[in-house]
């Protein structure tokens, strides 16, 4: 039987949702952080997002030259072109004379810290709008979820190419041309979810119980909508990384910072196709695959941790 206080059941006692954990707030909140270590794949995709990880803040002992030093031979002439382990370079060199192994193991810090970042932000705009807009309703949701159409119907790529331009090439003004845009799909899911949340027993007992709506929102309701959160949160970063390559691919990319984006697009501009320098653009494209899939799979365990039955 729940406990009670002054005749009133307490709101944790009764919790019957998926998030609700012995030992209180602390415990709901570990348990809507919980990585989805249970499917193999989702496994598999976070090894490749630690193995990024990894490469990118130990680049400094990784990689073997400046990514942006242009290299010459004891003999002073350019040492462009090289093929992979020519002369020792692990990927060979770009014909100016730069070390694409270098390249690439600087190039997973930006797009980490792009994707990572744009996660963030995606992941805490979008729950933050859609606790709001779905536990208060109203003319809140309302205006929250017109905000939502209104960034549905800006195409996305065209949009952040043309932020980033009109700000300066950065990519703190990629991320948050992407920020602006991508939480859409996440406040408008979490809203939907949190409008089921708050008809539950447990939500009405607090708000008996005289829980201001502020705690009722993020001590009852937050905890169950993360991996939501974490879900999306892990598509973007694939999105974002994509997108960063994209628009660098484009000539439109901060021209100061080493990314694969910027690999693929001065490899294109040097015609390493048609020379078949396929050591120049395979690897930044491969990483990028990568995280992309990687991406893919860790969100397609958290849809397990939500939706149980999609194991059947």
């Amino acid at each position: 039987m729940a406990s009670s206080t002054r005749g009133c059941p307490m709101p944790e006692a009764m919790d019957a949702s998926p998030g609700a954990a012995a030992g209180g707030l602390a415990g709901r909140l570990w348990r809507g952080l919980r990585l989805p270590l249970g499917d193999p794949l989702a496994v598999f995709g976070l090894m490749i997002y630690v193995l990024f990880i990894l490469t990118a803040v130990f680049a400094d002992q990784l990689a073997t030259h400046d990514p942006t030093e242009i290299l010459y031979t004891p003999d002073y002439d350019l040492a462009a072109d090289r093929r992979p382990g020519e002369d020792g370079y692990i990927l060979g060199t770009t014909s100016l004379g730069r070390d694409i192994w270098s390249q690439l193991v600087y190039g997973s810090r930006s797009a980490l810290l792009i994707g990572l970042t744009a996660a963030v932000m995606v992941a805490l705009i979008g729950t933050l709008v859609g606790l709001v807009a779905g536990y208060f309703g109203g003319w809140v949701d309302a205006v929250l979820m017109r905000l939502a159409d209104i960034a549905f119907g800006i195409p996305f790529l065209p949009f952040v190419i043309v932020l980033s331009a009109f700000l300066e090439p950065s990519i703190w003004n990629v991320v948050l041309a992407m920020a602006l845009v991508l939480w859409r799909d996440t406040g408008r899911v979490i809203r939907s979810q949190v409008l089921s949340l708050r008809t539950r027993a447990y939500v009405e007992a607090a708000r008996v119980c005289g829980s201001s709506d502020l705690k009722i929102v993020f001590r009852h309701i937050a905890p169950n909508i993360l991996p939501l959160s974490f879900l999306y949160g892990s598509i973007a970063i694939g999105w974002a990384i994509l997108t960063e390559a994209s628009i660098s691919f484009l000539g439109f990319g901060d021209p100061d910072t080493i990314s694969w984006g910027t690999m693929l697009q001065d490899a294109y501009a040097s015609q390493a196709l048609s020379t078949r320098a396929f050591h120049w653009f395979v690897p930044p494209g491969l990483c990028i695959i990568l995280v992309v899939v990687a991406g893919f799979l860790v969100s397609r365990g958290y849809e397990e941790i939500l939706f149980p039955k999609l194991k059947e």
